[in-house]
């Protein structure tokens, strides 16, 4: 297992191009995920998997979209009142 995420593209190339690519924003939320598994036997697997998908162009570990940033399907804006709701 290599001591440092960001070591691992190294040995594929493809995954390396895409670890260049992305920002350092990105690199610190696929370092900072591989890191909080508890057990190395996790940690190894996130790094493969996080190879993989960076090979695939994946740029984010996760979706951040279930984590508080609202989706743009209107959900966000179910329960606000219209102008037509309020009485004068």
């Amino acid at each position: 297992m290599p001591p440092d995420p960001g070591a691992a593209p190294s040995s594929r190339p493809k995954a390396l191009a895409s670890w260049e690519d992305i920002t350092p924003l990105a690199r610190n939320e696929w370092i900072c995920w591989v890191e909080s598994a508890k057990r190395s036997e996790t940690r190894s697997k996130r790094i493969g998997w996080g190879c993989e998908n960076l090979e695939d162009g994946k740029r984010r570990p996760i979706d951040p979209a279930p984590f508080g940033r609202p989706q743009r399907s209107g959900l966000a804006t179910a329960n606000v009142p219209s102008k037509t709701d309020y009485k004068m």
